[in-house]
């Protein structure tokens, strides 16, 4: 082999000994990267990754705690829960959605109320979120898609709590209802600290109003929690501990259902709002609106059939016309006019008013009863008889600011600051709020004549049946006043402790005792030989009453009203506020019945059954109650029966829908 050869060989295995040593180095350093990784990763990144390794295999998963319930001051339940399956989905886990409900209508039934519901909630939510298509399945039902699960990802059968009206529509307006929460309470919810926004994490439903919103956090409970293992693919396999759910607390209510219910039944399907106070401590016997609505319709998300009815009603059904509907007093006005006087000096007792039917001020005549007048009338007289004249004269005596100043401690034109969301103000007119609630001058004046139909509860004056019921038991109570509650106690149903809710006491009014007493005689004047005698004869019990007619529209001065004439809508309101006993009062009420005419007729029956039932103990006869229903006035007709005999309306038990 000559030399040229024998170094080709050379160079060869010089390039192969460098291909190889590059080879080498690039092994070992794949390698060093390759161990710098598994250092990295198993020592420096170890707690962290372990951590995730774990939350991957662990799912902590929220556990809903039981609502609260309400009860009424005997306990009768009125709002409770009951369990059920859902079938929900999660859209960022499923397929295409329309072949997907498809397909499951072929196991569950699903209908359009279901479809329209999730397609609403699904515009709400979130991808993530998981969406109810179906609730309250049948047991059939579950185990049908059961068998099927695998062929459904993303879709699931859930155990979920449902809140439950056992009562239907009774005392709807100061429950309230609960609801899905919204995208406006979600963002509500992100504002709250983060140990409130937790205890809502699992939660699809909230107050919406009544006292489902404003006791919330009361009713709502502590989440609870449970820590499971779960398959890569989100099934669980295993819990491994959980801590669970504090159930709300129970609302024990002042209300007494019973009574509740029988006045609901008295309106008919006539339109109006009652509120009974014990003028002792400022709890609410009865807060009734009508016409009522049925809370359990919006537990699921109402569809849209009902929420129409419901919405474009001409009669309302959604308005609490006890916290916010507001009426011109008319002459139930009178006795705390008449209190105003005492207390300023305007009239004394004894002082005589010429009452000819009509008053004239300037060039514009304020009429009186039929323009019938009464006569020499004092104040007892002109509350009995109820003087239209005497309370004319008596508002031009005392011009807009002095009534304001007088009447609005008794809770007029104020909130009474009940506990509900959403009272409103009311009017009580003065010089400021007539600067205040008007752009131009000529409306901002005051005029003279605007303060004479103030006097008998007309003109700006407009109340709820909540503030006159307030003031109606201040004056019962010779000027003690209180802050009215629905809520009387709440209960730990862990550790059964009680919190009593007393009615905040508000400085008393400086009403003098003989003031008083002349007012709540007069009063009972009126049930003994006044405008309601009629509808009280026979009480075994002694009480006190005002009727009061209020116009919902203006008559010329000219013209005469005549409710033939006018649509139903136009007609006078029906208004009365009692007490009862008299002598020492433990129930003050007011009532108002809309476009019903005369107080005695429509509104003073309801009340006399009313404090028939708080008194007595008795509920009037069927025909008795149909005759009230048709606005038939008159004292209780048919034999009365035990209170204990009136059956409660709507009830089909405490596990919910049968």
């Amino acid at each position: 082999m000559n030399r040229t050869a024998l170094k080709d060989i050379e160079s060869e295995l010089d390039r192969f000994r460098g291909r190889l040593l590059a080879a080498a180095l690039f092994v070992l350093f794949t390698f060093g990267l390759l161990a710098a990784r598994l250092v990295y990763l198993q020592v420096i990144r170890h707690d962290e990754l372990s951590t995730q390794a774990e939350v991957n295999r662990i799912a902590v998963l929220p556990i809903v705690p039981n609502r609260g319930l309400i009860v009424d001051r005997n306990g009768v339940v009125l709002a409770n829960n009951y369990s059920a399956y859902t079938l929900e989905v999660t859209p960022s886990k499923a397929g295409p959605l329309e072949p997907l409900i498809e397909q499951l209508a072929e196991l569950v039934e699903i209908g359009p109320g279901d479809r329209r519901r999730f397609r609403r909630l699904l515009d709400e939510g979130k991808s993530f979120d998981s969406i109810p298509l179906r609730n309250r399945l049948t047991d059939e039902e579950v185990a049908r898609f059961m068998a099927q699960r695998f062929r459904f990802p993303g879709v699931d059968v859930n155990a979920r709590l449902f809140r439950h009206y056992p009562l239907g529509e009774t005392g709807s307006h100061l429950l309230g209802y609960i609801g899905r929460i919204n995208t406006a309470e979600k963002k509500l919810i992100d504002d709250w600290p983060e140990e409130q926004q937790s205890n809502y994490k699992g939660t699809d439903v909230i107050g919406k109003l009544g006292l489902e919103q404003r006791y919330e956090q009361e009713l709502h409970g502590a989440t609870g929690f449970e820590e499971v293992e779960q398959t890569a693919g989100g099934r669980a396999v295993r819990r491994l501990q959980s801590h669970p759910p504090t159930p709300g607390d129970k609302l024990v209510l002042s209300v007494d259902i019973r009574l509740q219910a029988l006045v609901e039944r008295l309106f008919g399907d006539r339109r109006g709002a009652l509120v009974a106070i014990d003028p002792r401590n400022g709890e609410l016997l009865a807060f009734v609106s009508k016409p009522t609505f049925d809370p359990n319709l919006f537990v699921d998300g109402i569809d849209v059939e009902s929420w129409r009815g419901l919405n474009e009603s001409i009669d309302k059904p959604l308005l609490n016309r006890a916290l916010r509907g507001t009426y011109p007093p008319g002459s139930t006005f009178k006795p705390f006019m008449a209190i105003a006087a005492l207390n300023t000096g305007k009239r004394s007792p004894t002082a005589i008013i010429q009452d000819n039917g009509t008053f004239q001020f300037g060039n514009h005549v304020f009429r009186s009863h039929g323009d019938k007048g009464l006569g020499p009338v004092d104040m007892t007289r002109s509350i009995v008889k109820s003087s239209n004249v005497y309370y004319y004269s008596l508002a031009n005596d005392m011009g807009v600011d002095l009534i304001h100043e007088q009447l609005e401690p008794f809770g007029f034109g104020r909130r009474t600051e009940i506990d509900l969301d959403g009272e409103l103000t009311g009017v009580l007119p003065s010089t400021e709020w007539k600067k205040r609630s008007y752009k131009r001058p000529e409306q901002q004046r005051w005029y003279a004549g605007e303060t004479i139909s103030l006097g008998i509860g007309q003109g700006y004056n407009n109340f709820t049946m909540l503030q006159l019921a307030t003031a109606t038991a201040t004056l019962a109570s010779g000027g003690q006043r209180f802050r009215p509650r629905l809520v009387r106690e709440i209960e730990n149903v862990v550790t059964g402790e009680r919190r009593r809710i007393a009615s905040d006491a508000i400085e008393p009014l400086p009403i003098r005792p003989e003031h008083a007493r002349l007012i709540l005689e007069a009063l009972e004047g009126v049930t003994l030989e006044g405008t309601s005698a009629r509808v009280f004869a026979g009480a075994p019990y002694r009480s006190g009453g005002k009727t009061g007619t209020a116009q919902a529209v203006s008559i010329r001065q000219n013209e005469k009203y005549d409710a033939r004439k006018l649509g139903e809508f136009q007609r006078d309101h029906s208004l009365y506020i009692a007490v009862a006993p008299i002598e020492a009062p433990t129930v003050a009420l007011a009532i108002v019945v809309e476009n019903a005419g005369f107080g005695a007729a429509a509104a003073a029956p309801i009340a006399r059954r009313a404090i028939d039932y708080l008194l007595l103990g008795q509920v009037p006869s069927e025909e008795d109650i149909a005759a009230v229903q048709r606005g038939e006035g008159g004292p209780p007709a048919g034999k009365a029966r035990p209170a204990a005999e009136f059956v409660l309306p709507g009830a089909t038990g405490a596990g919910g829908p049968q």
